[in-house]
């Protein structure tokens, strides 16, 4: 593998594995615009990690367009209102179809820019269907046929946990990352279901989080 498209949202998860992934391959960022309520300080975030970052192996950032908007409505993660809380399940933030979405679109663009990988950063507890190994492998083979152009979807971190990614790559600028789905001003909320998840993930690790929420 000497090109790889990384689906990066500006997330801890993705922003390591595209650092990560940078130091044997050539790494083209990929930010998907989706219309969620969340997305401009998401790509500011991201842009930030990679000035930061500075890595000659990683290409500047792409933002591809797939509205998902239409298909989810009045929705808390097209509206930003009553985004699921800090003590409610993982189920509550499940978007149907994001990957397929997600990975689709970056397909095309590495069929039509000569890219044969795409890599996620999924981890080993993500519950859902569209985050499984089986379905990265299946989808892969669809998209290879489809698109006349040999496509692997790999998740390099599906056996690993939020707290060892952490502690692993302490060293990188993970408070630049955003992991919230009601941000203001470039700063977490603090009481959503990611933010809280984030903030036991640094208490894990055992490492300081250097991340600004506002509660």
């Amino acid at each position: 593998m000497d090109k790889v498209a990384v689906l990066a949202s500006g997330g801890l998860d993705s922003a390591v594995l595209l650092a990560d992934l940078a130091e044997s391959a050539t790494v083209f960022p990929v930010y998907i615009e989706a219309g969620l309520a969340w997305e401009p300080e998401e790509k500011r975030a991201l842009q930030s990690y990679l000035a930061a970052l500075g890595h000659a192996n990683v290409k500047p950032l792409t933002v591809l367009e797939m509205p998902a908007r239409p298909l989810y409505g009045a929705h808390w993660s097209t509206t930003g209102e009553g985004v699921p809380a800090a003590d409610e399940p993982d189920s509550a933030v499940y978007l149907p179809g994001r990957n397929v979405l997600l990975i689709g679109v970056t397909a095309v663009w590495c069929a039509l820019n000569g890219v044969g990988a795409i890599a996620i950063g999924s981890l080993d507890d993500n519950p859902f269907p569209d985050a499984t190994p089986a379905f990265f492998a299946d989808y892969a083979r669809l998209l290879s046929g489809a698109l006349d152009h040999p496509i692997e979807v790999i998740a390099p971190y599906r056996k690993r946990h939020k707290p060892e990614i952490i502690a692993a790559f302490r060293d990188l600028p993970l408070h630049l990352t955003l992991t919230c789905m009601s941000p203001r001003d470039g700063v977490h909320c603090g009481a959503c279901n990611k933010c809280y998840e984030r903030q036991q993930a640094f208490l894990k690790a055992g490492v300081a989080d250097l991340t600004t929420y506002a509660t």
